[in-house]
């Protein structure tokens, strides 16, 4: 990633925008797809003007010939074949990256294990995560992330290129822990805004962030992931963000179920994928396959994909058989 070598962005939703603006506002040479050619995203990110360093890409074979970085940020359920297209432009030399945070739904299968899969084991991976919100990174707000990859040169190469004075970026290895704990975040977020919005108050907001940290926890160690990820920017940083504040989409879901909406009706009014409904189906799958005891996730699959009804969903998780605290 040299100062001059372009890095390619596929994916130009809120979160894909602001990335592509922060790079260009740190001097990199970036190039985005797809986008209007007005330069400003006026659907997701209103008021964000592009800089000159950002160019817009209408092809995707265009921006793989260019970029030899690419960073992905899709959603979870379009990730496999954004690559499969990446794949197919046969690129001579590629470092993929992504922002995207999600299981694969039919499988289960972590967004790395997917890249494997499609780009080959050679290829250097890397996914950047944890407590951010797109407005307030294209707002230039301060802000710190977790860039975990399998080549360490990677990591710090893309560490290097989004870094600024209000943008800090730490690296890792454990690319299983912060994919778990950016995806399950999601659904807990859901349950959050269910509480918040049928007025359960203070002391049940705090209960299901520090037990659905344990599931995270939990699912995180069984599938191989270092237990003290989660207890940084992609674990707990990022879980108390999205349960804490509404401009998370998933907590807004959330309030909006508890307000008596519908999914569809909630999905509609939000207007942007909200991934913890995926991550709930996925993770339902995934933690049966692998024996792993998470109830409010349970629950909450139960709540997003059965109609249970969350006060029901409340009272299951109340009446389990009392336990040691533990995880």
């Amino acid at each position: 990633m040299g100062a001059r070598a372009p890095i390619g962005i596929a994916g130009a939703g809120s979160w894909g925008t602001a990335l592509a603006v922060l790079l260009a506002r740190n001097g990199r040479s970036v190039r985005l797809d797809p986008l209007p050619v007005d330069r400003e995203n006026k659907r997701y990110l209103p008021g964000t003007l592009f800089p000159d360093s950002l160019a817009i890409e209408f092809e995707l074979a265009e921006l793989v010939s260019a970029c030899d970085d690419l960073l992905v940020v899709v959603p979870s359920h379009g990730f496999r074949k954004t690559l499969e297209l990446i794949a197919a432009c046969k690129p001579k030399r590629l470092r993929l990256a992504w922002a995207t945070k999600g299981f694969e739904i039919e499988s289960g299968k972590l967004l790395h294990e997917v890249a494997r899969e499609t780009l080959g084991k050679d290829t250097p991976f890397a996914v950047l995560s944890g407590p951010t919100f797109a407005k307030e990174v294209a707002r230039g707000m301060p802000t710190a992330v977790t860039i975990a990859s399998n080549d360490a040169r990677f990591a710090a190469d893309l560490a290097q290129a989004v870094a600024s004075p209000v943008f800090r970026a730490y690296t890792s290895d454990d690319l299983t822990g912060v994919e778990v704990g950016g995806t399950v975040k999601n659904i807990i977020a859901i349950g959050t805004g269910i509480s918040d919005g049928l007025g359960f108050g203070a002391n049940a907001r705090a209960a299901l962030i520090t037990r659905g940290l344990a599931e995270i926890t939990r699912l995180g160690l069984k599938l191989g992931a270092r237990a003290e990820t989660f207890q940084g920017l992609a674990g707990l940083g990022d879980l108390v963000l999205t349960c804490t504040d509404d401009q998370s989409r998933n907590r807004r879901m959330g309030l909006g179920l508890a307000s008596g909406k519908s999914r569809e009706q909630v999905q509609a009014e939000i207007g942007q994928v909200v991934e913890g409904f995926y991550a709930a189906e996925a993770v339902h799958v995934l933690a049966a396959r692998l024996k792993v005891e998470m109830p409010i996730s349970e629950q909450l699959y139960r709540i997003l994909y059965q109609g249970l009804d969350p006060r029901a969903a409340v009272e299951a998780l109340m009446g389990r058989a009392l336990k040691q605290e533990s995880l």
